[in-house]
């Protein structure tokens, strides 16, 4: 079983939060993430469908969490969520020595019940005839069709025998309902805990981060500082990346989603390092680019200062009540007159600024939820100009990430020709302001050369 940080009563309380956004005489289906394989018979590391392990903390494939949102004649039409009508239930692998000795320990359905807060466990040797009498005479079903093929046909021959079984006194579910938008708003606002795991995997990504600064030398490959970054986080809890490592030197670095990592780094190049460690299943999300050789040139610092103001200035505005909006148009803004200031971006100052001319160079958002998912769930509330107006609130978490990528066929002086910078922090909105969750990953000029010199 994988510990977290998260109590038992934080999970059973998460469920409770959807029994009350429920109907009475509901329930409520959450499927957990099957392996995948990546060749003949050998599979990836196991990851968790995020949505089921908020709800459960229960880390094993092939589970099914059930809530049921009762109709007690007692409680009249309104059923408190920790109400005895209510059920929260765990189907999950059965206990199997002889698959135990091959593939690892299952928690089995008996120590499922008693560790994570629930009112029955059953193995899943008991799905196909438990599960359907728990459907059977509920008046919604929510679920989140489409995700999980293979789910969604075993839940629609359910229904299909419910509603052919009318003479033997069966009853199908006569609405169903999508899951996803109630999770996504539970998990926009982000707890105590969940923010102390939030800052941890910050920390460790943040030391990750110096130890690339130091390690890296012209000669190195990409893929050898990406090892590096990797021990650093197992070294330290954190048993895997967030995702995939972007390590991109030189002109790799103007390759947004670049996971190559395969080239030798070269004297007088940037380098471009975008990783986070995930911790209990939670991401961190930082990006930093740096010198190979230890120290910016005139033209490197020059467009490196400019994407840090304007990271600075887009931090500087979130608060409660805010939103990524007006967050980008403050980093646009410094985008746009230091680019025109230093000749890559021509003509009048007030029509490039109102033609958001930066976007030339500055090709992606500002920013993104972060939490579970490294591109976390929330609506960000988009209006016909595809501006971002959701007001911040307390407890939510995003990345502030500006960036410029001039590649080497832009007409621009050939000094900025194959230069990919990224600037990318954790943000916390907190009651009065904000919070940098990135704080020991250095990103000025002076503390980068500083610790590179260290080498």
């Amino acid at each position: 079983m994988t510990k977290t940080h998260i109590d038992v009563s934080e999970f059973q309380n998460r469920r409770h939060r959807i029994l009350a956004q429920m109907p009475v005489n509901s329930i409520a289906l959450f499927p957990a993430a099957k392996e995948v394989t990546r060749s003949r018979d050998t599979e990836f590391l196991f990851c968790q469908e995020k949505d089921f392990f908020y709800l459960s903390g229960f880390h094993e494939p092939d589970a099914l969490l059930v809530l049921i949102k009762g109709d007690d004649a007692d409680t009249a039409s309104d059923v408190a969520a920790n109400s005895d009508a209510n059920e929260c239930i765990l189907f999950c692998r059965d206990k199997d020595p002889q698959a135990e000795v091959w593939h690892g320990r299952r928690v089995g359905p008996e120590v499922a019940q008693s560790e994570f807060g629930l009112e029955h466990a059953y193995g899943l040797s008991e799905l196909e005839q438990v599960l359907p009498l728990y459907l059977n005479g509920r008046d919604a079903l929510y679920f989140a069709q489409g995700q999980f093929k293979e789910f969604d046909d075993m839940v629609f021959a359910i229904l299909d025998i419910l509603r052919n079984g009318v003479k033997q006194g069966f009853t199908a579910p006569v609405s169903m309902h999508d899951t996803r938008p109630m999770l996504a708003e539970m998990r926009l606002i982000k707890s105590d805990a969940e923010l102390a795991i939030m800052r941890s995997a910050n920390e460790i990504s943040g030391n990750a981060h110096q130890r690339a600064m130091t390690f890296c030398q012209p000669g190195k490959f990409e893929y050898q500082v990406e090892a590096e970054i990797l021990h650093e986080f197992a070294s330290n809890g954190a048993r895997t990346a967030a995702y995939g490592s972007i390590v991109g030197g030189g002109e790799n670095a103007t390759i947004l989603h670049y996971t190559d990592n395969q080239d030798v780094l070269l004297d007088g190049e940037l380098l471009l390092i975008d990783a986070g460690a995930e911790l209990c299943g939670y991401a961190a999300d930082i990006t930093r680019t740096f010198p190979v050789g230890g120290t910016f040139s005139a033209e490197q610092a020059a467009l490196y200062n400019l994407v840090l103001e304007s990271q600075l200035a887009a931090i500087e505005t979130i608060k409660p009540g805010s939103n990524f909006a007006i967050a980008n148009e403050a980093a646009n803004n410094v985008l746009t007159r230091g680019l025109h200031r230093l000749g890559i971006l021509k003509g009048s100052i007030e029509t490039l600024l109102e033609e958001n001319a930066c976007k030339q160079y500055f090709i992606h958002g500002l920013g993104h939820w972060l939490g579970l998912d490294v591109h976390d769930v929330g609506d960000y509330h988009m209006d016909e100009n595809r501006r971002q107006l959701r007001p911040f609130e307390p407890g939510m978490v995003m990345t502030i990430e500006p960036g410029l990528y001039i590649d080497a066929d832009a007409d621009v002086d050939e000094r900025y020709k194959g230069i990919g910078i990224r600037i990318e922090d954790n943000i916390l909105v907190t009651e009065n302001g904000h919070e940098n969750l990135t704080v020991n990953a250095p990103k000025t000029i002076a503390d980068i050369e500083s610790l590179m010199a260290k080498r």
